[in-house]
């Protein structure tokens, strides 16, 4: 398992990331490029964002049932597979 520093570190280069994506997505709009390629990197960011948050709530879980029954465990598990649902 991750330590929190990995975790943490993990989250803000996927956010570096998210920031060059929509940098990019400036110059294209800027340049006039074609509808296509926008709507498809807006999507691509929006993955992205999509799986920082599915982050956080995994951490969020993970903080606060741990310790707990197996059972809870078991319960927020079709939350979180419905936010994975969401993302996509």
């Amino acid at each position: 398992m991750a330590s929190r520093a990995e975790d943490v570190e993990d989250v803000l280069v996927r956010l570096r990331r998210i920031q060059g994506q929509v940098c990019g997505l400036q110059r294209m709009i800027e340049r006039q490029r074609g509808c296509e390629d926008i709507i498809t990197q807006v999507i691509a960011v929006r993955a992205a964002l999509d799986k920082v948050g599915i982050l956080a709530l995994q951490h969020h879980v993970d903080k606060y049932v741990s310790g707990s029954p197996l059972e809870a465990k078991e319960s927020l598990q079709p939350a979180t597979e419905l936010l994975l649902k969401l993302s996509r």
